[in-house]
Formats: structure tokens, sequence, C-alpha cells
């Protein structure tokens, strides 16, 4: 009887295991479409400046997290001891998106996208350092086709500029931000829910952005940058790309290998690219998509 019942348990694991992969690449597939519609939404909100564009996102993605808690009935309950991590997680987020929200004030959206995706690079020299995981040959070699892929993006574009240079910068400085969250909150997806994590986050995110986007109301214009459709937009900012996108891509990374989220992720750039031409009338140089492919395709052997 034993030996017809293990077979039968077998096969239901199995499955069990096929479908949670199922959910989660749905989720992710899910997760990089409402991604890619962030960039051209962060331009839609202009002219609020970008610090209030990051708070505005993320109180409403807070809120919107919130209330997925209460249709649920999870309950909001974090340990007195993870706190400062949560402090940290949520400067480390605030910087990402503050970044990532102010390089598309100077730099294209196919520069920008195509640099924040160099995050995984960061990733993996991070984790060499910090978590002493080694590198190996071929991770070297797709982190030199990644820099080859930035110099091509950057070195060879026919319009470049200073303000170009300063948003590549930012759009650097938001990937190794993203890099630092992945490894600093790697730990918390098995400590906390999905929904708790979030929330814990992104609301964390929005109380180290509060002081500098008050201050940016106050000096920048106030209310006069405001009207319906930047609230609209901005609300729009809050679920669509975060509160819906970000909390998708991280129900994936408890459902399916990491690696695999993370190349799906990569589309993000691609749909970013297909969106800004549409809606924003940008059509990214030659030297641009070049550049692009080859960072992704250094990008893809690191993660591989």
């Amino acid at each position: 009887m034993a030996q017809e019942i293990e077979p039968h348990s077998a096969e239901l694991a199995e499955s069990k295991e096929a479908q949670e992969k199922r959910v989660g690449l749905i989720y992710s597939l899910l997760a990089v479409v409402f991604f890619g519609t962030s960039a051209v939404l962060v331009v839609f909100a202009n002219p609020v400046p970008p610090l209030e564009k990051t708070f505005a996102r993320l109180i409403v993605a807070s809120l919107f997290i919130f209330g997925l808690t209460r249709l649920t009935g999870e309950k909001l309950e974090f340990r007195r001891g993870s706190l400062p991590r949560f402090a940290l997680y949520g400067f480390i987020t605030a910087a990402h998106f503050a970044f990532y929200v102010s390089s598309l004030n100077f730099t294209s959206v196919a520069h920008n996208l195509t640099l924040i995706y160099t995050s995984p690079i960061f990733v993996a020299i991070f984790s060499a350092i910090f978590l002493k995981e080694k590198l190996t040959g071929r991770r070297w070699g797709g982190i030199a086709i990644a820099t080859l892929g930035v110099a091509i993006l950057a070195g060879f574009e026919p319009k470049i500029t200073t303000d170009m240079l300063i948003g590549d910068g930012m759009a650097v400085l938001s990937a190794i931000a993203l890099a630092l969250y992945s490894i600093a909150g790697r730990r918390e997806r098995n400590n906390y829910s999905l929904f708790t994590y979030a929330f814990g986050v992104y609301s964390s995110a929005m109380l180290w952005i509060f002081p500098l986007a008050f201050i940016s109301f106050l000096t920048q214009g106030g209310t006069s940058n405001y009207g319906w459709g930047q609230g609209l937009t901005l609300l729009a900012l809050g679920i669509v790309p975060l509160g819906l996108g970000h909390t998708l891509y991280n129900a994936g990374l408890r459902r399916l290998n990491a690696t695999y989220v993370n190349i799906i992720a990569t589309q993000e750039v691609t749909l970013g690219v297909i969106f800004a031409f549409i809606f924003l009338a940008q059509v990214p140089s030659i030297s641009a998509l070049i550049g692009g492919v080859v960072t992704l395709v250094g990008v893809l052997i690191v993660l591989i």
C-alpha cells in the first residue's frame, strides 16, 4: 500500500510545484506590463517636481497596499527588532525612486531604463563583496559586455548633452540603490507576508522622502504645478507600476526562481521604449538601441 501511495504523493507535490511556477510566471509577466507604464507616467506628471512625484507615488502605493490588507483581513504587525532594517530598506528604496524620477527630467526613457536595468550587475558585485558569493568568469564576461553596451549607449550618442549625462548618472545611482535593496531585503521575503513587507518598505520610503518633498513644494511653485491631469497621473503612478507592478514582482519572486523573474523584468526596457515612442514621440537613436541591446545581453549573461 505504501508503494502505491508514495508515487501518488510525489505526483501531487510535482503538480503543486508546477502550478506555483505558472502562477509566478503570470505574476512576473503582469508586473512587467505594469512596470512599463512607469516612465511615461512620470513624464506625464510634469511640471510636478521629481521629489514630489516620488512622495506622491509612495503614499498612494502605501495606501493601496493598506487597503488590500483590510480587504484580505491581514494584520500589519512588525517585530520591533526589524524596524531599523525596514528604515534602511525604505531609505534605499526612496533613493532608487528619487533618482529614477529625477533622471527622466534630464535624459530619455531609453537611456534611463537601460541604465537602471544594469542593477543585476551591481547585485552580482555587491553579493561578491558583502555575501562572499564568488563571481564566475562567465559573470565577469557579462559585466564586461554590459559595460560595453553602456559605453555605446552614452559614448556614441549623437546628441549627448550635459543634461543627458546628469540624467544618465542619476539612472546609474538608481540602479545601485535598486541592487542594494535587492540584497538588503532578500531575507525579509521569508520573514513577512507579501503585503506586510510591501507596506513596510513603501511607507518607510515615503517617510524618508516627505521632508524633501515638502521643501520642494514650498520652494518650487506649490499648488501651481498641480491640476486634475497631474493628480490623476500621480494616482495612476502610485497604483499601477508601484502598487501593482512592484508587489506582483515580489509575489513572482516567492514562487519562481529569482533569475527567471529578473530576466522577465528586463523587458520593462522594451515596453518603456515602445510606450515612450507611442505616447511621448521619443525616437531612440541607433546608438541607444544598439547600446541597450548589448547591455541587456550582458545583464542576461550575468543572470543566467
